[in-house]
């Protein structure tokens, strides 16, 4: 099963993190919602960083973070075998960007839910 790690995912199921986690759970995925305060999120346990996620190459990371919040997990991305970062928008800055690149991380700016061919809207709140 392909995986992904959702930076950002919410128990709230308007919230894009939470739609991102149910896409790509419809997909086949294997999902691994992270968020300091949540322990799980549509039935997937939940991890505080993406360090605490389970050891082992990651295919994605979709991250769901302010600017600030970005930029500090991209030295945790590093630490991961990822193949690639999508910075949604939102999270997508500039600067982040460049950061991600800089680090040598296959980043990606554009919406990974629509990536798997689906569109967040008609997925129900």
């Amino acid at each position: 099963m392909p995986t992904i790690a959702v930076i950002g995912a919410s128990a709230d199921r308007r919230k894009f993190g939470n739609k991102c986690v149910r896409a790509y759970a419809s997909r086949g995925y294997t999902v691994y919602p992270v968020h300091p305060r949540e322990t799980s999120v549509e039935g997937w346990p939940a991890f505080r960083t993406i360090l605490d996620v389970p050891p082992g190459r990651l295919d994605r990371v979709s991250v769901y973070l302010p600017a600030a919040a970005g930029m500090a997990v991209m030295a945790d991305l590093v630490r991961r075998e990822i193949g690639e970062v999508w910075l949604n928008p939102g999270a997508d800055d500039p600067a982040i960007v460049a950061r991600a690149r800089e680090l040598g991380l296959t980043v990606i700016a554009g919406c990974s839910i629509v990536d798997i061919g689906i569109a967040p809207h008609d997925l129900p709140e």
